[in-house]
Formats: structure tokens, sequence, C-alpha cells
């Protein structure tokens, strides 16, 4: 696949097209090891690297008394002068200078120096290199890996620190099919540790997969290690597993987590891989393994299921049905990164950052690496990010509340590219015009990606194209984005607020035009138009020239694509809808309807009511309200339905500090942990329901563990639960009657 016309430019695949490098890795102080793929072996060298940072220029370090090589850089950008150390040592003693010289941290806006802290990052961007190239996602060596652990009796949820919660199980497979469980009834936990080690290095894979592996399973690995004191030498060179805090940005959350590396090896987390689809998507109803993987269908019909509570008596009880269901775990977490890691690869083929930090990497942060690698090729100097105002957005709007039936999505993700690359709305410090050449190039690639998905003879091939096809619409429609991204060295404010009044100003002709033609609008977003088409419009064809009719009305070289058919939808508010799809299948998007601050119960009532007024029998829908009602009231409902599952933040001292200091109000959890006789910990889990009488009890007050609910003696409060269903009720009571 080398030989494609994508991989001809430089600009998207680095300037030095070496390939089948697996890993890179900083060695010592002044070199770098390369793991790179030959045939079916995998080989290593070494060659020199000098650390380098940028400043505004070279007069900064004239009285250091270190070694520095500067090389001027042409341009207008701000940081003119490339500073090259013998060492990492003498780069971290110069920037320490700088920083006391300057009084900027590194971070600081107005730094004088631009210090870049990951050096495998640093030798990408210089020497044009990226991993994985002419290679295809099936030629890595992916290993996946599940824990199971046991639970103090008393406590819901295992504790790495707690003495008793060994772990109980190692499910690991690999991409050829080769699979091993180590046995906690046969060896001790340190043996299972040290067998898990030594199954690593003689599989040797490039990757390590799991689901909710930094969150979780490393964690807890780590922390069993450190207590049985076993060495965890799982690197290529036998080194250590290594970590440290660290945080990321999904979407507007940020989420934070413990990072690991492994010497040679990319990790890679299929929960964190979800979370990034779901921006897109927004139809998972939950990030955990088994629900996602009912969602892609790639649960097999006698995968082993077993109540998350329940896994230390399975131990306890019938061990060969918990390794069983570890065994599952492992091949569906194997079929879930088949299917969201390929376009990761891809971006590794393009983007000087190891595999592991792509996905870890926002689209505007890579997209900045592109430039710089380019300017620091042809030696072209840096601008400093522009300070960040305010960007207008795109036009939005709800017209239509309610159900709507004939549904049509016209997709218009790519309309803000579009407008750039028609109306020329580009960052103007690019000195070398390299974001309309490298948008337009993206654009024709994708278009041929796409062509060659399609006319693939092997299912390698296919995912491979369809992959790339999938990174280059992420990459086009990340341009929009850059522009306004505050820590991007190109950005242009002013440019991103001439995209987005233009995006204003078409799409608001498109709607109206769809209302001159009889067509019904019901919401209007950034992602596209949703609407009822005209009474003629009856074919799958007719909808098709209803849509080029629209695309011919806009200005040359800006195109709409229709996405999506719809049986049925539910138009809540801005953002929040439930669609019904041509297979059947429900679709809830938004908070507002599938918020996670909902009890069970109250979730699947309203997915069975949105369901009942998406088929048109919502007269059905007040007998479902009912029987939850009488459900309730005749304690028919187990408490998994009803409790709620909280993690403890803070230590049971700090807790009553700040209560006592009126710095926070008492919660249900930290009650329930502080009567208790056993030790919780932070990031103990604790599931618990609502108990005494009445719907306005104080929570803190009237709250018991799930696991002491008794279902011969029920005891949680009707009252506080029906309260909360009619609360909902009368939420959709005008959609409804």
């Amino acid at each position: 696949m080398q030989d494609l016309p994508f991989h001809h430019n430089e600009v998207l695949f680095g300037h030095d097209s070496t390939p089948a490098l697996i890993a890179i890795e900083i060695e010592g102080l002044d070199k770098i090891r390369i793991f790179y793929r030959r045939g079916d072996q995998t080989l290593t060298e070494t060659a020199p690297f000098r650390p380098f940072l940028l400043l505004e220029d070279g007069t900064w370090l004239k009285d250091w008394r270190g070694k520095a090589e500067l090389e001027s850089l042409a341009g207008a950008g701000v940081f003119k002068c490339l500073a090259y150390f013998q060492n990492l040592r003498e780069l971290e003693e110069a920037k320490t200078y700088l920083q006391k010289k300057s009084g900027k941290n590194p971070s600081a806006p107005e730094a004088p120096y631009l210090y870049i802290n990951d050096p495998v990052h640093q030798y990408l961007l210089l020497s044009g290199r990226t991993l994985f190239l002419g290679m295809t996602f099936g030629d890595l060596k992916r290993l996946q890996i599940d824990i199971e652990t046991y639970c103090q009796p008393g406590f819901e949820f295992p504790n790495p620190a707690r003495d008793s919660d060994r772990i109980t199980a190692i499910a690991l497979a690999d991409s050829t099919g080769w699979e091993r469980l180590i046995s906690g009834r046969e060896l001790d936990e340190a043996e299972m540790l040290r067998e898990m080690a030594r199954e690593i290095q003689r599989r040797d894979p490039d990757v390590i997969e799991g689901h909710n592996l930094f969150r979780f399973d490393l964690e807890y690995i780590e922390a069993r290690a450190k207590k049985e004191g076993v060495k965890l030498n799982l690197g290529r060179d036998g080194s250590l597993l290594k970590s440290h805090p660290s945080r990321m940005q999904i979407a507007e959350r940020t989420i934070t987590y413990r990072k690991y590396e492994i010497f040679g090896r990319h990790i890679m987390d299929t929960w964190i891989l979800a979370q990034h689809y779901d921006i897109a998507a927004r139809e998972l109803a939950g990030y955990g393994l088994k629900e996602i993987a009912r969602h892609f269908g790639i649960a097999s019909a006698d995968r082993t299921y077993i109540p998350g509570d329940k896994t230390s008596w399975y131990f306890d009880h019938e061990p060969e049905t918990l390794f069983r269901y570890s065994l599952d775990d492992v091949r569906e977490t194997r079929a879930l990164s088949e299917l969201l890691s390929p376009s990761y690869f891809v971006q590794t083929q393009i983007f000087p950052y190891s595999y592991q930090n792509v996905a870890l990497r926002g689209n505007a942060t890579k997209i900045d690496a592109l430039f710089f690698r380019e300017h620091l090729f042809r030696r072209q100097s840096i601008p400093r990010p522009e300070e960040g105002r305010e960007v207008a957005g795109g036009f939005t709007d709800v017209e239509l509340q309610g159900v709507a039936h004939r549904v049509l999505h016209c997709d218009v993700t790519s309309l803000y590219p579009s407008i750039m690359l028609v109306y020329g709305y580009f960052p103007k410090r690019d000195e070398l015009g390299i974001f309309p050449g490298l948008l337009r190039d993206l654009r024709d690639f994708r278009i041929k990606a796409k062509e060659l998905a399609r006319q693939a003879e092997t299912k390698e091939a296919g995912i491979y194209f369809s992959a790339l096809q999938s990174t280059f619409k992420i990459l086009i429609n990340s341009f929009y984005g850059y522009l306004g991204f505050p820590m991007g060295h190109f950005n242009d404010f002013a440019a991103a607020n001439l995209v987005t009044a233009k995006g204003r100003e078409l799409i608001q002709s498109a709607v109206a035009w769809l209302k001159q033609r009889g067509a019904t609008v019901i919401e209007v977003d950034t992602d596209g138009i949703y609407f009822v088409p005209p009474e003629e419009v009856r074919t799958e064809s007719d909808e098709e020239e209803l849509i080029r009719a629209l695309g011919d009305r806009l200005p040359r070289g800006i195109e709409l694509e229709l996405d999506g058919r719809y049986p049925a939808m539910f138009s809540y508010k801005m953002k929040n809808y439930a669609l019904l799809d041509q297979k059947g299948r429900l679709l809830i998007k938004g908070s507002g309807l599938r918020s996670r601050g909902l009890e069970l119960f109250q979730r699947q009532w309203l997915e069975e009511m949105m369901m009942m007024l998406l088929q048109g029998r919502k007269e059905k829908i007040p007998a479902l309200y009912q029987r939850y009602l009488e459900d309730l009231e005749q304690h028919r409902m187990d408490i998994s339905l009803l409790m709620k599952t909280e993690t403890l933040q803070d230590s049971l001292e700090s807790y009553q500090l700040k209560v006592n200091t009126k710095k926070r109000n008492p919660a249900a959890l930290y009650e329930i942990a502080l009567r208790s006789e056993r030790p919780y910990q932070p990031g103990d889990q604790i599931s618990y329901y609502v108990t005494g009488k009445g719907a306005k009890v104080k929570i803190n007050e009237n709250c018991k563990l799930a696991a002491h609910w008794d279902a011969k003696n029920p005891d949680e409060n009707v009252e506080h639960y029906t309260a909360k269903l009619k609360e909902l009720y009368e939420k959709f009571r005008p959609f409804i009657e």
C-alpha cells in the first residue's frame, strides 16, 4: 500500500518514509531506541538524539554556561531560533535557566521560549518519521488483558489496598487467536503476576489492549504487585511498568486517570476509544464493555455473563464459570479494538506521536503538530498562539417539538471546511500556505479512499481504506476547530468567526429553501438539518434528488449529504431527541433524555415510553406508567433498578472536616461509609437506596447499602421513588396526552 498517492504527501505523512517502525523510545540521555519489523521479526537499533527548544532569539542563551547549537529560522513567527542540546540533561538545565531568567514557566503565554516535554514527540517532529508506514492494522501484534478480583464480604467493590481483595483470574488473548487463563485457584497472586509478565515477554506484543485498562486493570495490577513484592518487567528491554497521574479532555468532560507506559509497547484502552467514538455518534447508553459489545453486535451468542457483585462467589463456588466470563471479556475487547482502533492506527502513520498518544491527544493538538513539523522541516519560524476570544457558534434552532414521521437528516458536518476553501478563510499567520493545500488534499484523498474501500478485494485492504477515509474525514472536520483552538500556534479567531458567520447564512438559506418546497424543519444544529420532506417526495431517489437540488442552491464547492432516514423522531429540545431507525432500533441523543443521573428504573421507563411514542402507540403510555407505579408500590422492582452507585472522592476524615466547617453538605454515600464498620477508602464505590417514609426525606439520613436490601422485607422509600417517576412523567405529559 506504500505506493498510494496519499503516502507521497510529505506534509501529511512526514518527510522520512522509513517503513515498519513500530515503537520509538528514549534510551539514556542522548539516544533513541527504534523498534521495527522485518518480516515476522521485531528488530531494534539505536540512533543519536539531539533534543531542542525554540527561542524568540538566541540572545536568551548568551550568558548560559552550557552548550547549545543555535540555528536561525526564516519568516515572521515569534520563535525565530532553534536551539539544539547535546542531551536531555542539558535541555532541562537550559529550560530551568530560561525559566529563571524570563520569570516565565514553559506554559506561560508570554514565555520567550517554547519547550516540548515529550522527547519522542521531539524526535518525530525533527526527523519527519512516523510509525507503521507500509503496514496494515493486521500487522500489529496485539495482546488483550482482563483481570477478575475478589471483594471482601460486606463491601460492594474490590479495592487493591485491602489484603483480601486479590486478583483471582488474569485472562490473556492476542490477535493470532491464542488465549490463556491464569487461574487464582492454581497459583497464588504473586505467581499469577509473574506468569502474566512472562507471557507478555513470550508473546512480545506491540500493543497491549484492555477495557478500562488505565482506570482499573493496570492500577489494580500495579497496586497488588507492589503489595506482593513482584516486579512487573513488561518492557521490551525488561524495564518496569511505569505510571504517572494524567488527565485528558473528551468533549466537555475532563477525565483524570493514571497514564501507564511500557518501554517498546503501546497501551490502548478501548474504554477511552469508546468515549471518543461517542462524541460524534452520541448513541452509547454507557461505556461498560458488555453494553458496548451488545451495541455493536460483537457479543457472542454463548457469552458467559456474571453479575458484577457475584464474581467472588463464582471464584469460591464455580471458578470455571468465572474463567469463561473473563476469557469472553478479552475476546470482546479484541473485537471492539478491531472496530475502533484502525483509525488511530492510520493517524499514527500521519502524526508525530506514538500510537498510544495519538489516542490520548485532541484533534486540534494533532493538527498543530502537522504544521509544527512542516515548519521545522522548512526551517520556518513558529508563531505564538493568539490569545483566546469568543467565537460565535453555528445556527441552531428547534422548530418542532414532539413526534415527526418519515424524517431525513441532511449532513452539514463538512460545511465549515468547504466554506474555508470556497471563501479563503485561512489562518493569516500561515505564511507557507500549508493550511489550504492540506485541506484540499485531504478532501481529494478522502474521495479516493472511499472509492478504494468499496473496491477492496481483501478484508485487510477494506479495513485499511475505511479507516483511512474515516481519518481523513475527522481531520477535515477538525480544521475549523483548529482556528479557534487556544493553544494552536496558527490559530485565527477572526477567521473562525468569518467561517461561522458564513455557515449561519448558508444554513438559514437552506432551511428557507426547504420550507418553500413544503418541507417541515424539525431541528437545525452544527451537525445538520432534521426535516420531514414535502408530501410529493416519496421514494429514496426522490429524497436524493431533493438534496441534490438543495445542494445546487449553495455556492459551488459546498456539498450536503443525505446521511440518515428515520421512520420517526421525537424532538424534545435543542440537541435532545430520540430516533427510530430503519431496523426498529431506538437511538436517544442528548443529556436531557439519557442523563446518567437517572436511576435505572427511570431510564427503562423512558426508553419504553419513547418507543411507544415513536411507534404511534402513545395511548398505551398511561398504562405503562401505571404498571411502573404499581411495581413500585407492590415492591416488585429489584433493588438494582432503584439504587445509585457513586464513588468516594474524599477520605472520610476529609469529608467530616468539610461538613463540620460548612464547606460541603452531607452526602448519602459518605454517611453510609461512616456508619459502616468497614474501612472505606477514596476510590471505593458504594451502591445505596433511599429508605424512610415520604417523598421529601433527607436522603443522607435515610439511606442503606444496596447489598443490605432484603427482597422478603423490602424497605425502600416507595413515596420517594414514585415521586421521581411522576416528575419524569410530568416532564413528558404534553407529548403523551
